[in-house]
């Protein structure tokens, strides 16, 4: 029993083991068989894809191999018809080698042919060359013969002959430069008169100014003849005080009602003049009285000059003036130049440069200024020393004036060359003002001096057979001998007397010279 027991025991134990190995067994067989099963599937697949694969390489390589083909002859096509154009290409380069090798050939035949034409022309030449030189030698014995034979005929030297034919062929060349110098100078004047007149008539025209000459009266009015010994005082006490305080002489004459002032200074003359009315007017004249009212005057006669500066600057648009300066300007107001008011005068040259320059597109203000300004120095030359130019620069470069304004006052009598065209516009106002008709006056024995001396300049030139001064000595007028003057030396005759009488004279504006040259054949018919 024990024995089967533990035989059952065993069996208990022993037999599910083995039923589990059994089971192992069965299932790893059954994995086995469906692994087996998987694997052949796959293998079927996989070598169904590699036989796909190899028909897809070999289609591919005979489309490639295909393509290849054309490809290539594509390539033989164009490798073909490539060659076929550089032969056709070669054959040309080669006809035309062979065409130029010909032009060669023919051009080295016509080298040949004009290098033998040359030699011969050569030999000629040489040969032309020596009739030449042996045709000169003989011209040349024959010109010294004839030479010789002028010589002796002629009496002159050759090089006496050779001057005058250089003075005959200078002459003549003068004598066309002289036309051609006029037909440019007339085409020149002919434009500049036009110009020139229409800038001046609408200047003069614009500026509105007296054209009557101013006086500066130096006679006083007497109530009667026994106020002249009122003036003269006890022993002369009065007048010599009056001549002592004023700076003037007055003179007592037998002028019936009348003293008159003579004094170098203009305004000391004013001073004096005012202060003798004043004290004939009071009637209480005694040297005591006599101080009194001429330092009374003196005043008054400042504030008048002051008064006329500004006006001065008003009148014509310039500020900005040095005070000092504008008193300057106000004393041009007792100063004359051939009896012309010396402060209108610098008015009307302002008015006339401003309007010029406005005209020509010069500077407007700057004319203006220097036009008021150009005789400034008219106002001190009886107290300084030297021309009133010099003076008038000396005081506007005191005055701070600018260089451009400066140089305008130097240049307006041509001291200096004029620079600027402000300046010449000033010095044209300048002359203007000074030449227009009523604007200045001077003595009779100047005048008559004058006009002599401008006859005796035109007749000391040769074939000058009259000369009138005419235009109140503002033009002369010559006239010459034709059979001696040309009108080529009349055009340079009239330079020259303008020249000389710029030179020799002083005179008021300017003087024009007219040089007449006519011919006149009269005969008369019976």
């Amino acid at each position: 029993m024990t024995l089967l027991s533990s035989t059952a025991v065993v069996l208990s134990v022993v037999l599910p083991i083995i039923g589990l190995i059994l089971g192992a067994v069965g299932g790893i067989a059954v994995y086995r068989v469906y692994q087996n099963k998987k694997l052949g599937a796959a293998k079927s697949a996989a070598n169904k894809m590699v036989e796909d694969a190899v028909n897809e390489v070999k289609e591919m390589r005979k489309t490639a191999a295909r393509e290849a083909k054309e490809e290539l002859a594509k390539e033989r096509d164009a490798q073909e018809r490539e060659l076929r154009e550089k032969q056709s290409a070669i054959s040309r380069s080669e006809q035309r080698i062979i065409q130029r090798e010909e032009n060669l050939d023919k051009k080295e035949q016509l080298l040949d042919k004009k290098s033998d034409d040359l030699d011969a022309q050569r030999a000629a030449l040489t040969q032309k060359h020596a009739e030449a030189d042996k045709l000169k030698a003989e011209l040349e014995t024959a010109n010294n013969r004839i030479i010789d034979e002028i010589q002796h005929v002629a009496g002159m030297s050759k090089d006496e002959a050779k001057a005058q034919l250089i003075d005959a062929i200078r002459d003549e060349a003068k004598h066309d430069a002289a036309k051609m110098v006029r037909e440019i100078d007339a085409e020149a004047k002919e434009e500049a008169d036009r110009r020139a007149q229409k800038i001046v008539s609408l200047a003069v025209q614009r500026c509105a100014v007296d054209h009557s000459a101013e006086i500066t009266v130096s006679t006083v009015a007497l109530p009667n003849d026994e106020m002249k010994g009122r003036i003269i005082g006890r022993e002369g006490r009065n007048i010599r005080a009056l001549e002592t305080a004023t700076g003037c002489d007055l003179i007592i004459d037998d002028t019936p009602e009348a003293v008159v002032l003579s004094c170098f200074d203009p305004i000391r003359r004013e001073v004096a003049r005012i202060a003798l009315e004043r004290l004939i007017s009071d009637g209480r004249i005694h040297p005591g009285r006599i101080e009194d009212l001429v330092e009374k005057a003196q005043k008054d006669v400042d504030a008048k000059i002051k008064e006329a500066g500004e006006n001065a600057m008003y009148e014509t648009g310039v500020f900005g003036l040095n005070p000092d300066l504008a008193r300057i300007l106000g004393r041009l107001r007792f100063r004359t130049s051939y009896g012309q008011n010396v402060l209108r005068h610098s008015i009307e040259t302002s008015n006339l440069a401003g309007i010029m320059a406005g005209e020509l597109g010069a500077n407007v203000q700057l004319c203006k200024r220097a036009g008021l300004l150009h005789d400034i120095g008219k106002a001190l030359d009886h107290e300084i020393e030297g021309t009133h130019v010099s003076i008038g620069v000396d005081v506007a470069k005191k005055y701070k004036e600018s260089k451009e304004v400066i140089h305008c006052i130097a240049a307006h009598h041509n001291d200096v060359e004029p620079e600027t065209v402000e300046a010449v516009i000033v010095q044209c106002a300048d002359a203007i003002s000074g030449a227009r008709p009523g604007a200045r006056r001077e003595s009779l024995d100047n005048y008559v001096k004058r006009l002599e001396k401008l006859e005796e300049i035109a007749n000391s030139y040769e074939g000058v057979e009259k000369s009138f001064a005419v235009q109140a000595g503002r033009e002369i007028r010559i006239i010459v001998k034709p059979e001696v003057v040309d009108d080529v030396k009349a055009m340079y005759m009239s330079k020259e007397i303008a020249k000389q009488i710029e030179q020799d004279m002083q005179y008021p504006g300017q003087i024009k010279v007219n040089v007449i040259r006519e011919t006149r054949a009269v005969e008369y018919a019976k």
